[in-house]
């Protein structure tokens, strides 16, 4: 609730903030005949929009879960984010196309001083409003508010080169409105199209969060009876909502009992810590009684480590009685992985024709 309440205010101060620049930016347009002014009116107004955006998407985000959505509502959020950025590309488009037309057919800007200390103004203003929201942004993991702090600060340097461009007029009669207006066209269509794509490999789905990957194989690590945990996977469903999935290698004494213990152990430990529902905990068994099926290991291990593709073996069990060997083996994607299986079956078969093998291929999915 706090998460929404704060991105709710940060908004709606930077609605009331872009709204008051574009009155004044488009009644120094107006007067003074300035297309970058005018146009540095419209992003304002655009940003104004963009704000009342994010708190519909904050609003709608905030959803408790219910029977048809059970992960909740969460991910609204980059349906909002996307949107703010189609407007901030559109007005990017349309500003583009007003300053071309001002270059094939010039007309002369004609600047007060009054004009040029509410752009002034309006420099100093957009660097604190974009510092602030980008701040606030990042304390609440808002990607739209993040986005919009950017853009404030990409306006301050905009609105700087308007500035410029009119001291320039004005000392040496020189105007260089109109292609002012297209370095800032340029620069508004980069900034939608960048948060388009950011937003986009969020609805896509990204490789899971280094420092979060890092953190949760860590604390699991802690507990004594885990020798490594594996293939962690971390599934978002909105800002600061994940889910996750791992393995652990466990030793072929613990009983079911003991393991059922320790998973709700980990669970809340990992929740408390980082934020992150572990949903899945599965379990691989190791070795630890069989010197054979140690040597097996090592030998296997030796072999499937030549590759370059191979980063790492896990989750081994030989069973010397039965005759089976299971291992997974996490590969690059530099190859595909029904030839790495191919290969890895081949020359492990060739070391223990004997043996009945079940080897898994993983995927590299969080640092």
């Amino acid at each position: 609730m706090d998460r929404e309440k704060t991105i709710v205010r940060t908004s709606i101060i930077g609605i009331i903030m872009n709204v008051l620049l574009a009155a004044f930016k488009a009644a120094v347009g107006l007067i003074s005949n300035s297309i970058a002014v005018t146009l540095d009116a419209v992003n304002n107004l655009s940003d104004a929009l963009s704000s009342v955006i994010t708190i519909i998407g904050a609003k709608l985000g905030a959803k408790k879960p219910d029977k048809k959505h059970p992960h909740g509502y969460g991910r609204i959020e980059y349906l909002s984010s996307m949107i703010v950025a189609a407007i901030v590309l559109y007005a990017g488009i349309t500003a583009l196309v007003e300053s071309v037309k001002k270059i094939i057919h010039p007309e002369a800007a004609d600047y007060g001083m009054v004009s040029l200390i509410i752009i002034a103004v309006a420099i100093v203003v957009k660097l604190i409003l974009g510092r602030y929201v980008k701040k606030q942004g990042e304390k609440v993991n808002s990607g739209a508010l993040i986005a919009s702090g950017k853009d404030a600060s990409f306006d301050a340097i905009l609105s700087a080169s308007v500035l410029a461009s009119a001291i320039v007029y004005l000392i040496w009669g020189i105007s260089l409105e109109a292609y002012v207006g297209v370095v800032i066209s340029i620069v508004i269509i980069k900034a939608g199209i960048e948060m388009m794509i950011e937003t986009l490999n969020d609805i896509i789905g990204q490789r899971g969060d280094a420092e979060i990957g890092s953190q949760i194989r860590k604390l699991l690590n802690e507990e004594p009876e885990i020798r490594g945990a594996y293939d962690l996977n971390l599934f978002n469903y909105g800002p600061d909502k994940f889910y996750g999935t791992v393995h652990m290698e466990l030793p072929d004494t613990m009983t079911v009992d003991q393991v059922d213990v320790l998973t709700r152990k980990l669970q809340l430990k990992v929740y408390q810590e980082t934020g992150v529902i572990l949903t899945g905990i599965s379990v691989y068994s190791f070795n630890t009684k069989d010197d054979e099926a140690a040597a097996i290991r090592s030998r296997i291990q030796k072999t499937v480590m030549e590759h370059d593709w191979a980063m790492q073996l896990h989750g081994f069990y030989a069973d010397t009685v039965n005759k089976t060997i299971r291992f997974d083996v996490v590969v690059s994607f530099e190859i595909d992985h029904e030839e790495a299986l191919g290969i890895l079956q081949q020359e492990v078969k060739a070391l223990y024709p004997d043996y009945e093998l079940q080897i898994f291929i993983d995927v590299d999915a969080a640092d």
